[in-house]
């Protein structure tokens, strides 16, 4: 298969409506979508992500109407947080509707759900006349492409488009929480943190997993995230032996001096949250054995941000 590259949303969208599948910029990450009402095209998207068939997908809607089409039911508060954070980095997870078809949402009765407010993504949307469901699109535990030429790295030959744009604005996932559950259950961490969620809807619980749940989100189940390099977690200022940096990197917010191969020093937990993937796929493109990550406060994106650290921690 020759991958597109292109520039026009109605040219990318002409391959979602004949069932292909589509690599799209969003504020977020990069999404790979499919027509979330064609079956054997969302098979495409978990063959070419090599994506576990138990992990649901998101639905990306161009507009309110849609959602209509994706849930028997919007309860009220799912109702407020949508009138809040859409468009936005928020995924609310609804009762699916019987025309959903069961591989989209990993066998689960409930789909996730968002409407991206990045300006490209939107045209696309509405270009394709239907809600596409999207993960990100990269290889399956790979840190989530921000770039197009992250895409083409992991999927150039596996998919049909890659719609090109900028770099994408946040550089992590989206929010998601489980409007499905009373009370509302903030499943996954982003840049829409719980202490804006909770001032729409102050009951909202945090999920605290445990073995054999039915995972209702992206991200919470299999190892996510993580570059090639093995991931170290340090607190700022925390002594990091001179033995221990031959081809290593860091990224962080503590100015360090030092001799790792390459080093990333960010202003904000924004800018850090921004910067993550991408450096991660710049280490793996040097053959950085080992990555040093500055643990920082989980306030905010900086939630969000520890949550991807720790999931690319893991081994």
């Amino acid at each position: 298969m020759k991958t597109l590259v292109t520039g026009s949303p109605a040219e990318a969208a002409e391959l979602i409506k004949k069932g292909g599948i589509v690599a799209f910029p969003t504020e977020t990450v990069y999404g790979l979508g499919a027509n979330v009402f064609d079956a054997d095209a969302v098979a495409k998207i978990f063959a070419a992500k090599l994506r576990p068939a138990d992990n649901p997908l998101i639905a990306h809607v161009a507009n309110l109407a849609q959602i209509a089409e994706l849930t028997v039911e919007i309860p009220q508060i799912a109702q407020k947080l949508i009138d809040q954070f859409f468009p936005g980095p928020l995924t609310v997870v609804l009762k699916r509707s019987d025309a959903v078809p069961p591989i989209a949402t990993a066998g689960l009765d409930t789909i996730g759900v968002r409407m991206p407010r990045h300006t490209l993504a939107r045209e696309f949307l509405a270009a394709c006349g239907t809600p596409v469901v999207a993960p990100s699109a990269n290889i399956s535990g790979r840190p989530s492409p921000t770039t197009w030429q992250a895409v083409i790295e992991d999927l150039d030959g596996r998919i049909d488009c890659i719609l090109q744009g900028e770099a994408t604005e946040i550089g992590l996932e989206s929010t998601v929480v489980d409007c499905s559950a009373q009370p509302p259950v903030l499943l996954r961490q982003g840049s829409v943190s719980i202490e804006e969620l909770r001032r729409a809807a102050p009951e909202m619980a945090v999920y605290q997993g445990s073995h054999g749940d039915a995972v209702r989100s992206p991200g919470l189940k299999h190892k996510h995230y993580s570059p090639r390099a093995e991931i170290r977690l340090v607190d700022p200022w925390a002594a990091i032996s001179g033995s221990d940096l031959e081809n290593t990197a860091y990224i962080g917010l503590t100015l360090r001096e030092s001799e790792f191969a390459k080093v990333r020093i960010c202003s904000s937990a924004e800018e850090y949250s921004h910067e993550l993937f991408e450096f991660f796929r710049e280490c793996d493109r040097l053959k950085i054995a080992a990555i040093y990550c500055e643990r920082i406060a989980e306030t905010g994106i900086g939630a969000a941000l520890m949550d991807r650290l720790r999931r690319a921690a893991e081994r």
